[in-house]
């Protein structure tokens, strides 16, 4: 994936989960999986976050606190953030 597929991407997961239309799970597995390339695994080595937490996460069970959130968007460029709905 060049650059701009993968801004493409990452626009299109933003867009997706601002929406309603992907869950904060589904967006961190899709990272984790098409873009990282990895397993539950090595990804809770690279953020620091337990596997049972990214597997919670990404299955949409639990309720994550903003700084698992921030952990695992890091190492795609991306934070949480605040929006004015419209």
């Amino acid at each position: 994936m060049n650059t701009e597929e993968r801004d493409a991407f990452f626009d299109e997961v933003v867009r997706a989960v601002a929406s309603g239309d992907m869950t904060w799970g589904a967006a961190v597995r899709t990272l984790r999986t098409d873009v990282a390339g990895v397993n539950q695994a090595t990804f809770s080595k690279m953020t620091k976050v337990s596997e049972r937490t990214l597997r919670q996460l990404e299955t949409d069970a639990g309720n994550p606190t903003l700084a698992t959130l921030e952990a695992v968007l890091r190492p795609f460029g991306l934070n949480v953030g605040l929006r004015r709905r419209r």
